[in-house]
């Protein structure tokens, strides 16, 4: 009978290695998936490995990240809403996860900034608040973190360029809107690109917040620099688009 139970604990562990073991070789398909820009493939890969070993909050965030790429990727708004709510639902999964973890914060506030195109003035107002909540406290956790200094940038950029007609609905909803300004979105801008030089997206809305605060001439030189640099990331066809728009406009 002991031998019996040696036998059974023997095979159950075995199993758990094993078990953990794929789960691994399935992270390692969808990071190499992801290198070469095939964000379903990574998405499939990913999902097993979460089955395989669930509720990891490294593995929630990559899913999520999966789901915010194929939003780039999709022009039907429809499905884009969709891609979009998926990816919040994992990052929310990641924040339930672990919620000491950076990355799961800024995944939660990447995810919200992606279905702002979706939402109506109340509820992006009502949103803000929060995307603001997790780049904070995922700044505070990973201080070197240039996607949380991209973020706080987005947000300041966004509530410093509010029209009145927002502002004066903030008021009536919320008492008014959080302060923001156009000189610490570049700040958070600065910061982002001083980590990650390498990053497109950080030039980008650093040249286009010169150009939001009147510093036409600067802008101009940053929005060329930036705009001539390669794409690399899933963001940077889009972040071009937007740089191109703001350099016609000066």
């Amino acid at each position: 009978m002991k031998t019996h139970l040696i036998a059974l604990f023997l095979a159950l562990a075995f199993s758990a290695i094993s078990g953990a073991q794929t789960a691994a070789e399935w992270l390692v398909k969808a990071e190499a998936s992801e290198k070469k820009g095939d964000s379903r493939a990574a998405l499939a890969a990913y999902q097993e490995a979460d089955r395989l070993n669930p509720d990891r909050a490294a593995t929630l965030v990559k899913i999520a990240k999966q789901y915010g790429d194929l939003m780039t990727e999709t022009k039907d708004a429809g499905e884009r809403k969709k891609l979009g709510f998926q990816s919040l639902f994992y990052s929310q999964k990641a924040f339930s996860a672990d919620d000491g973890s950076a990355d799961a914060h800024l995944s939660v506030a990447i995810s919200l900034g992606k279905l702002a195109e979706f939402m109506g003035n109340k509820e992006k107002i009502g949103k803000s608040r929060e995307i603001k909540m997790h780049a904070d406290r995922a700044l505070r956790l990973d201080p070197d973190s240039d996607y949380a200094h991209h973020m706080l940038g987005r947000w300041h950029q966004e509530l410093a360029g509010m029209g009145g007609a927002t502002r004066a609905l903030a008021k009536i909803i919320y008492g008014g809107l959080p302060s923001a300004s156009f000189q610490e979105a570049l700040d958070h801008f600065a910061k982002a690109r001083g980590l990650r030089p390498d990053r497109l997206i950080h030039h980008i809305e650093y040249g286009r917040t010169l150009a939001m605060m009147g510093r036409k001439d600067d802008a101009r030189t940053e929005l060329k620099m930036s705009l001539a640099k390669p794409s690399r990331d899933k963001d940077d066809a889009k972040a071009k688009e937007r740089g191109q728009r703001t350099l016609d406009d000066l």
